[in-house]
């Protein structure tokens, strides 16, 4: 069984969450899905729902799996020197480390991206990749994988990464099942990224 944090901050993209989590939170003998915030009080997300908290930043760092989503309000996040701490360490403790949209440039933000390669939402690109000025930034890409970080871009993007990082840990089969059962149209092409031209970045 591996425990993953699934990190949580008031506005945070509700899609950018859920849609990953549908995906890891589907193999409940695998994987324990722990919601961590920097305290115990529900957490809204942009559209105003509140997810209960399992675990305080500062109870604990030591996951294996490491899941951070987007929202504008993560950037406000990133000027937190704590939350920005412990995003060091539990991403040095975790098997894997998946980040999607400004959730990807908040994580480039502790410097655990530096000189690698990683992609984030397309519509506001040019407005954040320079706060992480270190990062191998990919304009054209659905989600990029580089060593144990899995990044990807907007939104519902991130159910395509949270499917290659099953792939990556289970294998083809089991994610390919996973997203049949939730009725899903798997891009497997990590490249597959129309968004990129669309936003006049290629």
């Amino acid at each position: 069984m591996r425990t993953l944090a699934a990190l949580v901050f008031p506005g945070f993209e509700t899609l950018d969450y859920f849609g990953p989590i549908e995906m890891l939170g589907g193999l409940s003998n695998e994987i324990e899905v722990i919601t961590v915030a920097k305290g115990n009080c529900p957490v809204p997300s942009v559209h105003g729902q509140r997810i209960v908290v399992d675990k305080t930043i500062d109870e604990k760092s030591d996951y294996d799996l490491l899941f951070i989503p987007g929202g504008d309000s993560a950037l406000i996040e990133a000027e937190d020197q704590e939350f920005m701490e412990w995003v060091r360490q539990a991403s040095a403790n975790a098997e894997r480390v998946l980040a999607v949209c400004t959730g990807t440039v908040l994580l480039g933000m502790t410097g655990v991206l530096d000189g690698r390669k990683a992609t984030t939402n397309k519509l506001d690109f040019t407005n954040t990749v320079h706060l992480a000025p270190h990062v191998d930034w990919v304009k054209q890409a659905r989600w990029v994988e580089d060593g144990k970080f899995f990044t990807s871009s907007g939104v519902s993007a991130g159910m395509d990464m949270a499917l290659a990082v099953l792939a990556d840990l289970f294998g083809m089969d089991l994610a390919e099942e996973m997203a049949t059962s939730c009725e899903y149209t798997w891009h497997k092409d990590a490249s597959q990224d129309p968004f990129a031209k669309s936003a006049g970045l290629v």
